[in-house]
């Protein structure tokens, strides 16, 4: 695209069954808000927006758990997530709710559009039905074991331990996440998208157009989900809480959320234009807008390649220029888990760590899972707060306002003549803005910020070398110089600091009493100075405090305390399960076997080929165990195995039986593991 005249800034809407944690700011909105000030910074016309995604399978379920109306825990997680990212400086031009009547007549208004140009198919297929709770069990309603790596809690609509996406029929052993009940196939009829017909568009559109500027990690998943064959996917649901299916034939159905959801930014855009008497299509309809998309990875599929086929089908809109999202954070080298409650959440950080958001934005933003999986430690986070913001930004800007008040009651000096390193210096400085600018521009913000930083630490070694504590003694004028020069780092340094520290670089403007002056990068790159001679700054404040030990274990003994808990939890017996008829359980064909070779499945993380000799044959079984084996470890391990489990193919290849597997209290795969000193492969486990 050439340059263009406006952009479009989605961040995905959270759902509001729960709280922000550090998890969703590093993936999405940190780098969402950086892209989006720095734009406006730069003069841009731009409109950033998310809203709270009322209409997700687990709000309806929290709802049964606590007992209260699925209204009740919108409307209680949506004023939680609302005022946390407003006191953390998530700057949304609208932040909307898919609840509102703006957005339920815009995803009415589309879905009617499609259906009526017949861009639908419709059908009657056999769904999902627990018989005990007398309804269909859509997307989180149902849990069974993933058929692409074998999770056995997979949901619905997705695996969360492989990320792929799939309908609830292809879950193997199902059960209703209800009643527990294993469900039943029942008639219903449904509209489905036929993303089938999409795919020559979508080779064309992301595997040629898209293949060099997409994150490779955003390409990939893309790409395996075209080569793997698309088929069409359902885009209503049976299910009363959500929009209303608004055609014949939709009572009792609604719009599966993955289709309504997105349309969420379209209509928190046109809330947004309405407020500020402005035309809201420019922004979607316009081919001089670019619209970028930021989300994390467990998203990809639904804004690559579902929404684009649903924009594509209306005809009149634009498509994602760039969907820049980022892998996964963990917490203290664990896996993020809000059922777990392994977590940092925004609103209790924001009460533990007053005045410290930047801090946080700050860690997220250095340790940002830009192109792998990073993990976030309390440890680092103070390390990065003491030895980086407190020692390198706030010691610069602290010696400066010290020394300009102390030697010239506050007022910037007239310089002397500039030597060669003063000249050097302010031509670094000036080569900054679009240094940093090429980074954010390419949505490498980690980047981008530490270049931010060498301003600071330019300011520091400029100070040091040129000592003017001590030049004020011997050489008044140079001292003034230097000061000067000092200065007018400080001042881009206000600057520069929005996108990332916006708390901070309103503070230093304060303190260089900037008022209502606004300089652009441009200004810095080419102004001869920011701070004009005579200017009246204010006093010094600190603009970072230390983070000090107590307050980090005060954090780490929160975590540890929740460790303990799901460890309690985890040794608590499990209820027996619904009692079965000894003709059930004789059907059952346990075994006795031995691993005899095993190799990692390429390309898959979690996924082991194991060949295992059952005795009456040797057969392949594909097991999700490769996080907690090493293939030459198993080798000749004696297992138990389900001989008679229909084969399956997992990731191409064909899995023709189950280990059993149990967790141990540390949540490590341990084996089921018959006597080895008294039994042979083949024998049956009875």
């Amino acid at each position: 695209m050439s340059t263009p005249k406006r952009y479009t800034i989605t961040a995905a809407l959270p759902y509001t069954n729960g709280p922000i944690h550090i998890g969703h700011l590093a993936g999405v909105y940190v780098p969402a808000d950086i892209y989006t000030r720095y734009l406006k910074k730069m003069g841009k016309d731009v409109v950033f927006v998310c809203g709270s995604d009322e209409h997700g399978v687990p709000i309806t379920i929290k709802a049964k758990k606590e007992g209260v109306t699925p209204q009740d825990i919108v409307d209680k997680y949506d004023g939680i997530i609302r005022k946390s990212f407003q006191e953390f400086g998530i700057n949304f031009d609208n932040y909307s709710r898919t609840s509102s009547e703006t957005h339920h007549k815009t995803a009415s208004a589309f879905f009617k559009k499609l259906y009526e140009e017949g861009k639908f198919i419709e059908e009657v297929t056999d769904q999902l039905y627990d018989e005990e709770a007398k309804q269909f069990l859509a997307d989180r309603f149902v849990v069974g074991t993933c058929p692409k790596c074998g999770f056995e809690e997979s949901y619905g609509d997705q695996c969360e331990k492989c990320g792929t996406s799939h309908n609830a029929t292809d879950l193997i052993n199902p059960k209703s996440a209800i009643t527990g009940a294993k469900p039943v196939l029942k008639e219903t009829r449904h509209w489905f998208l036929p993303l089938d017909e999409y795919e020559p568009w979508l080779k064309e559109w992301i595997l040629k157009e898209h293949k060099k500027d997409w994150k490779p990690n955003v390409y990939g998943q893309c790409k395996s989900w075209i080569d793997d064959g698309l088929r069409p996917r359902a885009v209503t649901r049976d299910l009363d809480w959500g929009i209303p299916v608004p055609v014949e034939g939709g009572d009792g159905k609604v719009l599966y959320v993955w289709f309504d959801a997105p349309i969420g930014y379209i209509s928190a855009t046109k809330e947004w234009a309405e407020r500020k008497n402005t035309d809201w299509e420019k922004y979607w309809k316009d081919e001089d807008t670019k619209l970028v998309h930021f989300i994390g990875k467990d998203n990809i599929v639904f804004h690559c390649i579902i929404f684009p086929v649903m924009l594509k089908a209306e005809g009149s809109y634009i498509l994602p220029d760039n969907v820049p999202a980022n892998e996964f954070l963990n917490l203290e080298g664990n896996k993020l888990s809000t059922s777990r409650n392994w977590a940092v959440w925004l609103n209790e950080y924001l009460e533990d760590f007053p005045g410290k958001e930047d801090v946080l934005r700050y860690v997220l933003t250095a340790n940002a899972p830009e192109t792998k999986d990073n993990d976030f430690t309390w440890k680092d986070f103070q390390q990065r707060n003491n030895s980086e913001l407190v020692a390198i930004f706030g010691n610069f800007i602290n010696r400066v306002v010290v020394l300009t008040n102390k030697y010239y009651d506050g007022k910037i000096p007239v310089p002397a003549d500039l030597n060669e390193i003063d000249e050097q210096t302010l031509a670094e400085l000036k080569a900054y803005p679009a240094v940093i600018s090429s980074s954010i521009e390419k949505y490498r913000f980690r980047e981008a910020q530490a270049e931010m930083m060498n301003v600071a630490r330019l300011g520091n070694k400029y100070l040091a070398d040129e000592e003017p504590w001590k030049t004020f003694k011997t050489d008044k004028e140079r001292t003034k110089t230097v000061m000067y020069v000092a200065l007018q780092i400080a001042s881009a340094l206000a600057t520069l600091s929005e996108p990332f520290l916006p708390f901070t670089s309103k503070k230093l403007s304060k303190i260089l009493n900037l008022g209502e002056t606004v300089y652009s990068w441009d200004d810095i790159s080419t102004e001869k100075a920011l701070l004009k001679e005579s200017h009246q700054i204010g006093k010094a404040e600190l603009l970072f405090a230390k983070v000090e030990d107590e307050e980090i274990q005060k954090q780490l003994d929160k975590l540890e305390a929740t460790k303990k808990a799901n460890n309690t939890e985890a040794e608590e017996v499990i209820p027996q399960k619904e009692l079965i008829e000894f003709d059930d359980f004789t059907k059952l064909d346990l075994r006795v076997g031995t691993i005899i070779e095993a190799e990692k499945m390429p390309k898959a993380k979690k996924l082991l080929i194991l060949k295992v000799d059952t005795g009456i044959d040797k057969r392949t079984i594909v097991s999700g165990i490769a996080e907690h084996f090493k293939p030459e470890e198993i080798v000749g391990k004696k297992v138990s195995v389900v001989a008679n489990l229909k084969p399956i193919k997992l990731r191409g290849t064909l899995s023709e039986g189950m280990i059993l597997m149990t967790e141990n209290a540390e949540g490590k795969l341990v084996f089921v593991n018959p006597d080895e000193n008294n039994v042979k492969s083949g024998t049956v486990i009875s």
